[in-house]
């Protein structure tokens, strides 16, 4: 097993209305480890010394919860592609790096503290598109309602989205587009959510916009560092649904 020697330069923030900045950490780490097992070493020997351990974010570790929020060299998630930070190992880097770690900058990503961001504001967004019409009585089986092979990938790869927020951490104007997009074409490709597409669309937009998300200016930046590589062809099938549920609603 090869050991290396990292320079690590962490964001640290008590809370979210004090002062943050880089704090410049020694730590040794194994190219086995994952990034976030680094950061727990880090954080023992912090413990050791009795000084305060770094707050980051993690659940699941197997890149399906989207809780890993890091930016990581200036990119979130790290360097690989199609990548969570818990799938992110520490062969990536070698001896002597330098690693810069820092939260998710966005406006309606308040810091908590450290490396902890507030991401409620995405519940939100999911919480106005609100619910699907069933009809009420005995359950309809599954198996009976056919779905075109074309629709049914489309709606599995917007399904994919974990909600970690990158999209928003890699736009230059902070956009919650590709995320909200991933939302709405979900359920609106599917014809258990077809019913309430004009409505669902309208009311997500409207609250991504509360939110104070930015503006979507085609970067294209969140499909390339988005984990589970969801296509910015959403944002369009977003914007062609939202035109036209404006239209018929006047």
């Amino acid at each position: 097993m090869d050991n290396m020697n990292l320079t690590l330069k962490v964001w640290r923030q008590k809370n979210g209305k004090e002062k943050g900045s880089l704090q410049t950490y020694q730590v040794v780490a194994n190219e086995h480890m994952s990034f976030l097992e680094m950061l727990d070493v880090l954080n023992e020997s912090l413990i050791g010394k009795g000084e305060e351990p770094i707050a980051f974010e993690h659940d699941c570790r197997e890149g399906i919860c989207g809780t890993c929020n890091l930016v990581i060299n200036g990119r979130p998630h790290g360097p690989q592609k199609g990548t969570t930070v818990c799938q992110l190992h520490m062969r990536a880097y070698k001896d002597g790096d330098t690693i810069v770690i820092e939260p998710w900058r966005a406006k309606a990503f308040p810091v908590i503290k450290d490396l902890v961001v507030d991401r409620s504001s995405l519940d939100r967004i999911i919480q106005a598109g609100g619910f699907i019409s069933v009809n009420t009585g005995q359950a309809q089986d599954g198996n009976a309602i056919p779905v075109e092979r074309d629709q049914a990938s489309a709606a599995f790869d917007a399904a994919t989205c974990i909600g970690c927020g990158a999209c928003v951490a890699a736009c230059p104007n902070g956009s919650a587009m590709l995320f909200t997009a991933a939302k709405v074409s979900h359920l609106s490709h599917l014809p258990q959510g077809e019913v309430e597409n004009q409505r669902r669309v309208q009311k997500m937009v409207a609250q991504m916009d509360e939110e104070g998300f930015g503006f979507c200016s085609n970067t294209e930046a969140c499909e390339v560092e988005c984990p589970k590589e969801i296509s910015i062809t959403h944002i369009a099938r977003l914007n062609r649904q939202y035109a036209a549920s404006m239209l018929s609603s006047q």
